[in-house]
């Protein structure tokens, strides 16, 4: 069983934005503290056979300039490597190219400190409708995967199990809750309260399947 609420604490989100090349870019930044040396998250985040074991199985060429594949999902190419300490990629989704680093430290003796920032050209529109959770839901979903593999015996999570998980009382009580983080860290980034509340009700019914307010 997941603790909901203690997963949900643990994690620290931001949002921010960027000047890049292409023009003003959103920056959303999810990160949390693992029972785990750094040189084994890293090897969790990198490695072809435990990617799918929290994540999704993967496919390509993980090393430096080589493209990977996400099934049912992202793909991209890994623009940075500096193992153990983290890497950057590209992440290309529905016609659409964003960028991703993840970052690990030492947090003390056996924990790390994972930091994802995803980088993305979101339009006003787009980001009025849904807000930072259309993309932060889906991230807190993977950290709760990671946590989850770490916690447990490496095996690995079962997609029927994950996919029942995510309909039941308590999944759907899982994306409430990001949702609702993900709202407070817009809010704190200077998104107007009413709405951030309201692009947040939207993307909690797109996710959880209930009505759209």
């Amino acid at each position: 069983m997941i603790d909901v609420t203690g997963q949900i604490s643990a994690v620290e989100r931001r949002i921010g934005d960027r000047t890049l090349p292409a023009g003003q870019a959103r920056v959303l930044t999810i990160a949390q503290t693992y029972d785990a040396p750094v040189a084994d998250v890293f090897d969790a985040c990198t490695n072809p056979e435990r990617i799918p074991r929290w994540f999704l199985p993967v496919s390509g060429d993980l090393s430096l300039g080589g493209r990977y594949q996400l099934e049912g999902n992202a793909g991209g190419t890994v623009e940075r490597c500096d193992p153990p300490h983290g890497f950057a990629a590209t992440w290309e989704f529905g016609g659409e190219v964003s960028w991703i680093e993840v970052r690990l430290r030492e947090a003390g003796p056996g924990r790390t400190r994972f930091e994802l920032e995803h980088v993305a050209h979101v339009d006003d529109q787009r980001w009025t409708e849904y807000g930072p959770g259309a993309v932060g839901i889906g991230w807190d979903l993977a950290l709760v995967g990671l946590a989850s593999h770490f916690a447990a015996d490496g095996t690995g999570v079962d997609p029927a199990a994950a996919a029942e998980w995510m309909a039941s009382d308590e999944g759907r009580r899982f994306v409430t809750e990001s949702s609702t983080s993900w709202t407070t860290a817009s809010i704190e980034a200077g998104t107007p309260a009413e709405e951030a509340q309201a692009a947040g009700e939207r993307v909690t019914a797109f996710y959880t399947g209930a009505p759209t307010p």
